[in-house]
């Protein structure tokens, strides 16, 4: 795969079929981001790179994130250790969730890395619990997990398929609130970020399910930042587009597209970062956003805009 950004040809997709794979991510491009000095470069964004600052923004905060064993989690968790806080994550693949440990502490950050499983409301229970007990207490909450559907007509949709996207996408995010929400009103504050994804706000062919399910996450998402807003917990989501995670490369294959191909769609004419995402979750959980409750960042580049 090329690291160039600028597209390779002049021919476009067609905008549904770039759809498609408009809530998965492509591993690699963050780290061809062209570091840049002064003011930030959306055409070139700056990796997120260097060793953890004990006493960084988040220095003393305990951050929980699902599904970080790759993509857009992993380096989420990774952003948050530089910057001092004390992180659990969660995912099923062990090797992995090890591997992203490891790297946390070679880079002198805390991490904790427990396996489970967000489909099963018992693990989730046991995850936020085992955080609680080790920290005394949970401050930032980023429901990350997802599963991205086999793409298919309603009518040929896979019913296992869509059993697990159901459960991952929806009930994984209700489970982990469920959970989380009680912490942090004994504590009297926190901060939720659920991911929902650009399909969360526009119908499209052959993705019924995905899309559905990540309209579910920002009504959960609306919902539960009115039931809290007076707690003093703030919900929000964020929706992307497509961001570099391995997810994308998938379903890049699926439809024959290639990275060059798909960043001449965006608006912004690149494929969206891992590191870009981690920064706006950063933001909506810092002292800079406590007026926002209930909301839904655009991460797109610029694609809901149109």
């Amino acid at each position: 795969m090329s690291n160039n950004l600028e597209p390779q040809s002049s021919s476009k997709i067609p905008r549904r079929r770039m759809m498609f794979y408009g809530g998965a991510g492509l591993s690699g491009l963050a780290a061809a981001a062209i570091a840049n000095k002064g003011q930030a470069n959306t055409l070139n964004p700056q990796p997120l790179n260097g060793e953890a600052n004990p006493n960084g923004r988040f220095a003393g905060k305990v951050v929980l994130i699902t599904g970080a064993t790759s993509g857009i989690g992993e380096t989420t968790a990774k952003a948050f250790a530089r910057e001092g806080a004390q992180v659990t994550f969660n995912g099923r693949r062990a090797n992995l969730g090890q591997k992203v440990d490891s790297e946390i502490r070679d880079m002198g950050g805390e991490a904790t890395y427990i396996q489970s499983d967000v489909r099963d409301p018992k693990q989730v229970e046991n995850f936020v619990k085992a955080t609680v007990d080790k920290y005394g207490r949970l401050d930032i909450a980023f429901n990350n997990a997802g599963s991205f559907m086999t793409p298919a007509e309603i009518q040929d949709i896979d019913l296992p398929n869509f059993d697990d996207v159901l459960r991952t996408n929806i009930q994984g995010v209700f489970y982990s609130m469920k959970y989380q929400i009680p912490v942090m009103r004994q504590q009297g504050n926190g901060v939720i970020v659920n991911m929902a994804s650009v399909s969360g706000h526009s119908g499209f062919p052959m993705l019924g399910m995905y899309m559905a399910s990540k309209h579910a996450v920002i009504g959960l998402t609306k919902a539960a930042a009115l039931e809290n807003a007076d707690k003093n917990i703030r919900v929000t989501s964020i929706s992307p587009l497509a961001v570099d995670t391995p997810m994308l490369r998938t379903s890049l294959s699926f439809f024959g597209i290639t990275p060059e191909e798909a960043a001449a769609n965006n608006p912004n004419k690149r494929i969206n970062t891992t590191d870009e995402m981690a920064r706006a979750v950063m933001f909506l959980a810092s002292e800079d956003a406590t007026s926002l409750g209930g909301m839904d960042l655009d991460v797109t580049g610029g694609w809901l805009a149109s």
